[in-house]
């Protein structure tokens, strides 16, 4: 296939950045991966010699002009993380820190444009009450005091800021994230629900998008979406029990019947693990419905593939990286 571009995917080996790399590949662009280890392919191992890697941390400003230099587009999916409960302002401060390093990085390389992948903790409360939240539904600052909530709000705003500086950055709020190519399975909720490890559901409803929609919906920002404007992607609307339900189908399970309040279920998953699931924040009460209506219409967003298929898919991918049992009655234990 003729190369008809050439991108910087920032976050390469991770769920989502694997996703947009393999979403550019297949349009034809020339990718370039950046990677915190030279050895790293995350879920690309099959795809891997596509890529041209570069190796950066987002503490090093001069690897990151030299990674970004010649892409005139920039997908920044490999934004900090808290793993572990810290003090929010700290996490904050060293969020901060590696969102500006890439964007003075960008400035010195030329980049035409930036597509950030945010989080869809940063959507407050809808405004209108049991309508969708949306792009213009925002958090208190300050409010939650958790470290991941606090660090991607402050990380989204250096985006937008970014912009008014003269950086052209568009936004992609996501949608809880699940389907094939998590690279941390043991921390996914489709594995925990697959190998019957979680035992409690909540209540609530919940907005969800398959991973590979969710890498289409950055390669339309890039092309479509209006600097320092942020666009959610979303997929189907659903309650947590259709969720887990769908979950334990795909992976010839039942779901866990036990329900508790988002405010327990979060307080009793943060005691035992030191990371959430993937998709799964700190706080539950993030996951509520979005709209993805301003996704839609001004960047031509398809609609979602079957959430039934994207269950699918994953089981059939974490069984094929070793993290499932392919056959039925084996032990259920992760892979080391």
């Amino acid at each position: 296939m003729e190369v008809q571009f050439r991108c910087c995917v920032i976050g390469a080996t991770g769920f989502v950045g694997g996703q947009i790399v393999r979403a550019a590949l297949a349009r034809g662009w020339a990718v370039r991966g950046v990677r915190r280890r030279s050895d790293a392919v995350g879920a690309l191992a099959d795809v891997a010699e596509q890529v041209e890697w570069a190796q950066a941390d987002l503490a090093d400003l001069a690897a990151l002009v030299v990674a970004m230099q010649g892409c005139p587009l920039v997908f920044h999916a490999g934004g900090y993380y808290p793993r572990r409960e810290v003090d929010p302002w700290e996490a904050v401060r060293h969020g901060v820190l590696g969102m500006r390093n890439v964007f003075a990085a960008a400035r010195v390389a030329r980049v035409r444009r930036i597509v950030y992948t945010s989080s869809f903790v940063t959507v407050g409360p809808p405004i209108t009450p049991g309508q969708p939240a949306n792009e213009d539904s925002l958090p208190v600052p300050g409010l939650a005091r958790r470290p991941y909530a606090e660090v991607k709000w402050a990380m989204e705003q250096e985006a937008l800021r970014a912009t008014l500086d003269g950086l052209p950055v568009v936004v992609v709020v996501p949608a809880p994230v699940f389907g094939p190519g998590e690279v941390k399975p043991a921390v996914s909720l489709q594995w925990r629900v697959a190998t019957r490890r979680l035992r409690w559901g909540w209540n609530g409803m919940v907005s969800v998008v398959d991973g590979r929609d969710l890498a289409l919906g950055h390669l339309l920002a890039a092309e479509r979406g209006k600097p320092g404007r942020r666009y959610i992607i979303a997929g189907h609307y659903m309650s947590v029990g259709e969720l887990l339900a769908a979950m334990a189908e795909a992976a010839g399970g039942a779901p866990p019947h036990l329900r508790l309040s988002p405010r327990l279920a979060a307080g009793g998953w943060l005691g035992r693990f030191a990371a959430p699931a993937a998709g799964l924040p700190h706080d539950l009460s993030a996951w509520q419905p979005l709209d993805a209506a301003r996704a839609r219409q001004e960047l031509g967003l398809a609609e979602p593939r079957p959430f039934a298929e994207t269950c699918r898919d994953s089981v059939d991918w974490l069984r094929a990286a070793g993290h499932l049992p392919a056959v039925s009655g084996e032990a259920l234990t992760p892979k080391a």
